[in-house]
């Protein structure tokens, strides 16, 4: 059974939230039974609206990179860390973003999956950028496989897009703010 979050930080009623982000809440609580992410960003609105705005609307669907690409990355570092809040999310988006079922399905063993040579480039990506991969790099052979379908800016952009996943995957699985899996790497001192 998945762990509920267990923050240290003051959770915010839907009633403190600033109004832009009520919805939000309303949503969270609806999709996950728990709106512990919102209710603390509640205590820095602008971080949170610098998260969905500049990170969210201008890079991640900015569109030089594919839709899909982004949304499988995104849900393959999510399938790894073990967060139940997250895959729920990453699901439903990777869906909205045209990614089929059985994409979604085979992520797990991606290289045998149905995805093209250009997503299984990037999901081998994500697997060196995932937080539990601590000596992660880019070898010469990785180098030329993703150079066949990405300029070297577009794997900078890719790197970015999932450094920042990766470290707000470290920052949520820190401060208890999301429901984790049971094989999350990340549970509480103490599991349960």
């Amino acid at each position: 059974m998945p762990t509920q979050p267990d923050t240290p930080l003051a959770r915010l009623s839907r009633e403190q939230l600033p109004e832009h982000m009520r919805d939000a809440w309303d949503q969270a609580l609806q999709l996950h039974g728990d709106a512990t992410f919102v209710e603390v960003f509640g205590h820095a609105p602008h971080v949170y609206d610098w998260y969905l705005e500049e990170y969210y609307r201008k890079l991640f669907y900015s569109g030089r990179i594919e839709r899909s690409v982004v949304e499988l990355v995104r849900l393959r570092l999510a399938n790894v860390h073990g967060c139940a809040f997250c895959n729920r999310s990453d699901t439903l988006a990777a869906l909205a973003g045209g990614v089929p079922q059985a994409k979604i399905d085979a992520l797990a063993d991606y290289e045998a999956g149905p995805f093209t040579d250009r997503e299984k480039a990037a999901l081998a990506l994500a697997d060196v950028m995932v937080l539990t991969n601590t000596r992660g790099h880019i070898t010469p052979d990785l180098y030329k496989r993703l150079r066949a379908y990405y300029s070297d800016g577009e794997l900078v952009e890719l790197g970015v897009i999932m450094a920042v996943l990766c470290g707000m995957a470290k920052m949520v699985f820190a401060f208890d703010l999301v429901e984790k899996m049971d094989s999350c790497p990340y549970l509480p001192p103490g599991g349960r």
